[in-house]
This record gives structure tokens, sequence and C-alpha cells, in this order.
């Protein structure tokens, strides 16, 4: 890669990997055959703190199709419960997975997940 993910401007932090065990497991997104980005929405990568503009499209590709993680990035799927068609049930997130929050030049913090990035347990 041209850019190193360390210079995009991630700026991971994992509570959710805090909780008990129970909570979720680490995965990894599946890998994928060639990867490509259709739209690559700059404004909102800018406010998000990311400098994503000098990425080579196929970089970029790589990155947003989970091949290659973000530093500081932990991917975990997540395991949750609720009422589901009448009943108390566990659920999960299934194919989503999160790479963690990152915190934005603002301060706020923002999930940072891909979806259809392979299966879970709880898919």
């Amino acid at each position: 890669m041209a850019e190193n993910t360390s210079d995009i401007g991630w700026q991971f932090d994992n509570t959710y990997t805090l909780l008990p065990n129970e909570f979720f497991i680490r995965v990894k997104p599946a890998q994928v055959r060639e990867q490509r980005v259709v739209v690559l929405n700059h404004e909102l990568a800018d406010e998000l703190g990311l400098h994503l503009r000098h990425l080579l499209a196929q970089e970029a590709a790589q990155l947003f199709a989970g091949q290659t993680l973000p530093q500081g990035a932990d991917p975990i799927a997540q395991a949750y419960t609720g009422h589901q068609f009448g009943g108390f049930t566990m659920l999960g997130d299934g194919r989503a997975i999160l790479l963690g929050e990152h915190r934005t030049p603002s301060g706020r913090l923002v999930d940072i997940q891909f979806k259809g990035s392979g299966p879970t347990a709880f898919s």
C-alpha cells in the first residue's frame, strides 16, 4: 500500500471489548475477490477526521472490503437479546462486524461497522 492505514487518521477506542466475553466474539471480515469502491463519501470522511483522498482506488477498496484492517481496529461480532415475534430470545448481529469505535476530531465516538462481512457465531 502506498499509504499506511495509520496515516489515515483512525482513532479507535474499543470499549465494547471491555464487556464480558458473553457479549461478543472476535472475528475477521471474510476474504473476498475483486474488491472495488463504487462511491467514497469524502465529505463524511473529512467530518470523521479520516484522510482518504490520497488512497489509491485499490487501497480504498481493500480497506472498505475488510481486506486491510485499520490500525487500532479490534473486529468483533456482538450478541444481544431482545423480544422478537412475541418472545424473549438471544439475538446477534449476524453478518455485521464492528471494527471499533472511532473518535472524531470533535470528540464524538462513532461505531465503524461492516455489514455482509461473512458469517459470525450469531448468524
